[in-house]
């Protein structure tokens, strides 16, 4: 299977690697790499399901997704269950440099937006092809259909037309809505787990394509460009504020160097 990439996205860049962690966990064995058509992924061995792409959706979308410290309801660990039985909790990670990569706070709810995301991936077909870290959507909160959910800003889409600086507004202080790319915001928040870019500073990263049939034990270290790899393209991005407070931030598009 494939889906569309756009590699200077740093929060599709980490959706993909979410995939390719997913899918390693869920067929018992799967490669990912990047290509110029986005990113591709492929089972060790063969795998009975009617489509690839829909089954892996689908399972990833049903999955139960449980706060580990109910009362913690901005930064609480996560708990994907069965058949992946992932924990989450990467923006604790002082000592690897996992909570310089957090862009909610405040009020925003951590356990609330990944199930709002996670959810939204089963109700519409268009987040099952290949199309998924492209479609956008107004996400609705599973619990309360009535209330839209604002996503984490990994998506640099977003990302870049939230900044109150460029716009001349903050869309937060005017509580404004608008379309969310769940795909990418979940499989962002798993891909973090064990992905993780190079930390230049304290908001800005490094990160790495690569280009051979990779699994997840190993793509982490080509992530991070170890791996020796002709095609690998280089990727720096910034963690920016998007409110007056510098609390809340987001991926910011990344442009390409030579290393």
């Amino acid at each position: 299977m494939s889906i569309h990439a756009d590699p200077a996205n740093p929060g599709q860049f980490f959706a993909c690697c979410g995939l390719l962690e997913l899918a390693d966990r869920l067929w018992r064995g799967a490669t990912g790499w990047f290509d110029p058509a986005g990113f591709g992924l492929q089972p060790l061995v063969p795998i009975d399901q009617p489509s690839g792409t829909v089954e892996l959706i689908r399972t990833i979308a049903r999955a139960d997704l449980t706060p580990l410290e109910p009362d913690n309801e901005t930064s609480s660990p996560l708990l994907l269950g069965a058949p992946f039985n992932l924990r989450l909790d990467w923006w604790q990670d002082e000592r690897a440099g996992g909570d310089q990569l957090k862009v909610w706070a405040g009020s925003m709810r951590g356990f609330r937006i990944a199930r709002a995301m996670q959810k939204a991936l089963a109700d519409d077909e268009a987040l099952q092809t290949v199309a998924l870290l492209d479609y956008g959507v107004v996400v609705r909160d599973p619990e309360q259909p009535d209330n839209k959910v604002e996503p984490f800003y990994f998506d640099a889409r977003r990302g870049a037309a939230a900044l109150a600086l460029d716009i001349g507004f903050a869309p937060d202080a005017l509580q404004l809505t608008n379309v969310a790319y769940p795909g990418v915001e979940f499989l962002c928040l798993v891909g973090l787990q064990r992905f993780r870019p190079v930390s230049v500073n304290r908001r800005v990263f490094d990160y790495y394509t690569w280009s051979l049939p990779l699994d997840a034990s190993i793509a982490p270290a080509a992530a991070v460009g170890l791996i020796p790899d002709h095609a690998a393209r280089a990727f720096r991005f910034e963690v920016v504020f998007r409110t007056d407070q510098r609390k809340h931030k987001a991926f910011n598009i990344a442009t390409p160097f030579v290393r």
